[in-house]
């Protein structure tokens, strides 16, 4: 059976075409997805993000050991779940600054300036907050303000307010400067997934068919032409208009590598056939690197003791009365954007206060409760890669973010870290935090944290860039996100940024998702 458009990939970006190509009666889509269903409570339960890193709906892969880490490997959580990391991550609502757009413009991709990309923002958006020149009303992505502050975030609001950092109410909106509370993908307190937002009220289209636990083993080339796709079993599926490829920035790469498309010599020495010679895949990487502070607390301020049994118990009766509480929070609510050069064009460094400790897959726990403040570095200079480790689909792509390669992105994350140290200092937090354990008291010289740093940091699951967008030849697709070099073959996801956006990914995936599907219908006459 053909299909006219097939969708590799049922993240945010790809349950955003799937339900916007086949609101056209006439086209036939099917999305693919090699993940299972989101039936599982964590996927929308808004606290359920603290187990997603540790495993659920995950592919479980890792990067290489990084040579500026002092080789440590670190785990690096994808999504294989309907919805993509839109149904894994911690809801945190965030678009990057309007300059990085205005960059992609000037780097000669046309047609995505920030006000070029802005009425895909609003499209998506159902807000419940805002409704201006940056926000909207009625889309299907609810944002929302957090159901679930505690105090200790008044407090740390005014701690940043020590040092000079503004209070910001809307931080996607006119301002990205300052620290304040996320909005969240969410809509009445449950986890707003491109799965839920975008695919629940298109499943009933007969022309939208959507199959998950769906693997596909390479995407079928003939006459310089997509065909359609081979899946793992062997079965070949036509598409008669095009294949969109939106597995991720790691995804992405690595499928269109097993299909011969990509560094022709890479890819011979482990056993596939060139297609196409086309460098730029699978380079580019880029990704957010993250340290943090960790705190004891002097009470029960954070919502740590809702990890014993009889606590959790409380917590979920209370979510199921009120919608609020624990099990309402994303634990990764609030946070900002400062600077760790202060003469950066905008806002390098992102933080996220954790409303516990030991959150995340390896980060440490208070046996008597604590709270963390993340810190990312938000333009690092640093590239990496992802390559095949071989020609058999079954064995995970060999990722290497590179992280620190530039010795700027270093400096800049220290920086950051200790921005987060004074932070979690000041007056305003006293009465909260009882000592600082991690990096703690120890941490002194330059090369005291720079040994913190190796052994703790993690991702911030932002990766992208490995299919760059842009006009020159070597790009990988054009700013109509068509491959170079084939026809019938499109990508889009975060692989397709050419630098990654100066705040969290998701926002901005679905502003893609959104966006190719209006390029394709009008490429397409529809």
């Amino acid at each position: 059976m053909g299909y006219d458009f097939i969708i590799i990939g049922g993240g945010s970006a790809g349950c955003v075409l799937a339900a916007r190509l086949s609101e056209n009666p006439a086209a036939k889509v099917l999305l693919l997805e090699a993940g299972g269903r989101d039936r599982h409570p964590f996927y929308h339960l808004p606290a359920g993000f603290a187990k997603m890193t540790k495993g659920i709906g995950s592919w479980g892969w890792h990067t290489v050991p990084q040579k500026h880490l002092n080789g440590r490997v670190l785990k690096y959580t994808q999504a294989k779940v309907i919805g993509g990391g839109s149904s894994i991550n911690a809801q945190i609502y965030t678009r990057g600054n309007a300059l990085d757009y205005d960059e992609w413009r000037q780097m000669g991709c046309e047609g995505w300036s920030y006000e070029d990309v802005l009425p895909y923002f609003r499209k998506a958006e159902d807000n419940d907050s805002f409704e201006n020149r940056y926000h909207s009303k009625g889309g299907p992505l609810g944002v929302s303000r957090p159901r679930a502050p505690l105090p200790i975030c008044d407090a740390y609001f005014a701690a940043a307010a020590e040092l000079g950092i503004p209070r910001n109410l809307d931080m996607t909106g006119e301002q990205q400067d300052g620290v304040g509370y996320y909005q969240l993908t969410q809509r009445n307190a449950r986890r707003s997934s491109a799965a839920m937002a975008y695919l629940g009220p298109a499943r009933g289209r007969p022309n939208l068919t959507v199959r998950t636990g769906a693997q596909v083993r390479r995407i079928v080339v003939e006459k310089g032409r997509a065909q359609g796709v081979e899946m793992a079993d062997g079965t070949r599926i036509e598409a008669g208009r095009e294949v969109i490829l939106s597995s991720g920035a790691i995804g992405s790469p690595w499928l269109l590598m097993l299909s011969g498309i990509g560094p022709a010599n890479h890819l011979s020495g482990v056993g596939v056939a060139p297609v196409l010679d086309r460098p730029g895949v699978g380079a580019n990487l880029q990704d957010h690197l993250d340290l943090f502070v960790i705190c004891e607390v002097t009470g029960p301020h954070t919502y740590d003791r809702y990890a014993k049994p009889h606590w959790s118990a409380l917590a979920g009766l209370r979510y199921l009365l009120t919608k609020r509480g624990p099990v309402a929070s994303s634990l990764f609510e609030t946070g900002g954007f400062w600077y760790a050069d202060p003469d950066a064009r905008s806002p390098d460094i992102q933080l996220h206060l954790g409303l516990g400790s030991g959150i995340e897959a390896g980060v440490a726990a208070m046996p008597n409760g604590g709270v963390t403040l993340n810190s990312a570095y938000l333009r690092p200079r640093s590239r990496g890669t992802v390559r095949l480790a071989s020609d058999d689909p079954g064995q995970a792509p060999l990722i290497n973010p590179n992280y620190w390669a530039d010795p700027h992105d270093r400096e800049m994350s220290i920086r950051g870290l200790k921005l987060a140290q004074e932070i979690m200092r000041q007056a305003p937090l006293k009465p909260y935090v009882l000592a600082e354990r991690l990096p703690g008291p120890g941490a002194r010289s330059e090369a005291d944290f720079i040994d913190y740093a190796c052994r703790n940091a993690k991702t911030d699951h932002h990766p992208a860039g490995t299919c760059r967008m842009g006009s020159d030849p070597e790009a990988v697709v054009d700013p109509r996100l068509r491959l170079n070099g084939i026809e019938g073959l499109r990508v889009a996801d975060a692989s397709i940024m050419p630098t990654v956006v100066s705040s969290n990914t998701n926002a901005p995936t679905i502003m893609i998702g959104e966006k190719a599907a209006d390029l394709i219908r009008a490429d397409h006459g529809m």
